[in-house]
């Protein structure tokens, strides 16, 4: 079984804050940087401030399913920080999958049109 793409290490996802390109939504903060690799890494970060464990694990498993489905839509060799907001607490996959897509047509990342 592959691993997943994930950014573990403090030094990158400090690297993606300071040279990265960020913008928000309601639900998302999303950070983007060339990374010069050959597929994109996702780092994922949910504030003590957004709920207990259960409510940030559940809010980090649906990024990392929305980050798995819809990555052969994206550019390639970007590192990809995830915040999210407090807002995303109460919310189903659809809207988080939503705002995801919002922010990567923001991000201009999309391969194809799907975000409209």
């Amino acid at each position: 079984m592959r691993r997943f793409p994930s950014i573990k290490k403090n030094s990158d996802f400090q690297a993606v804050y300071r040279m990265g390109i960020s913008h928000a939504n309601r639900q998302l903060v999303m950070y983007i940087r060339q990374s010069g690799q050959k597929g994109n890494r996702i780092g994922i970060s949910v504030s003590k401030k957004v709920g207990n464990s259960v409510v940030r694990h559940r809010i980090a498993r649906l990024l990392r399913e929305c980050f798995r489905l819809n990555d052969s839509a994206l550019e390639t060799g970007l590192d990809i920080v995830v915040v999210a907001r407090a807002a995303a607490k109460d919310l189903d996959y659809k809207t988080i999958e939503h705002a995801y897509l919002h922010l990567c047509g923001l991000h201009n990342i999309l391969k194809e049109s799907k975000w409209e």
